[in-house]
């Protein structure tokens, strides 16, 4: 049985952000104590290994946090990236993630992820953190993400890099300077140049 102290310290950190079985087992809150509390409706299981205090308000982009947590060096990237920017109304089903060359796929099935593979010096690139249901999230910032649309073009489609490239423009979320350096850097200026170019013009 767990002391009541312990109960509320359990609780009190789920309230705040996802906790994963083995933080909960290094504070000495055992497996079978665990799905006791979520029984009791105290906790609520979040993704396999992930808790949550039952009462706490999820972020809308709780998906996210739950692969930081599970994968510390994905990266959010494309269509996931452009969802959190608010340069799509699209809701993509898989979280798109980056990851550095030679790092294994995340052996995560839920939520589904779609992953890409960069160049360090690409992958390092363009990189916000940002907190999400209490984690440190990685995401690829508007001018990165646009970028990165252009070059997967044959994965997410040209429509998508366009219009993503617009919206990021007229909302003002990346300007000239910051697309052209991460162009450069991913080596697409030759393809995004007309397209930049009749956005700025």
């Amino acid at each position: 049985m767990l002391k009541e102290n312990q109960k509320r310290e359990v609780i009190n950190l789920a309230g705040k952000r996802l906790v994963r079985t083995r933080e909960l087992e290094a504070q000495g809150v055992s497996r079978m104590q665990i799905r006791t509390l979520v029984d009791q409706g105290l906790l609520r299981k979040a993704q396999r290994g992930l808790y949550t205090a039952s009462d706490a308000r999820l972020d809308a982009h709780v998906s996210l946090a739950e692969v930081a947590v599970r994968s510390p060096k994905a990266v959010i990237c494309l269509l996931s990236a452009l969802r959190f920017h608010g340069l799509t109304t699209e809701n993509p089903s898989d979280v798109y993630v980056l990851l550095p060359v030679g790092i294994q796929r995340p052996r995560i099935t839920n939520p589904r992820l779609e992953v890409f593979w960069s160049s360090p010096a690409a992958y390092g690139a363009g990189i916000d953190e940002h907190m999400i249901s209490g984690v440190k999230v990685k995401i690829t910032n508007p001018a990165k993400t646009v970028v990165d649309c252009f070059k997967y073009r044959s994965k997410v489609g040209i429509n998508v890099a366009v219009e993503a490239l617009r919206d990021a423009w007229q909302k003002k979320k990346a300007n000239a300077t910051e697309l052209w350096k991460i162009a450069k850097l991913c080596r697409m200026t030759n393809v995004m140049r007309p397209y930049l170019e009749s956005v700025v013009s």
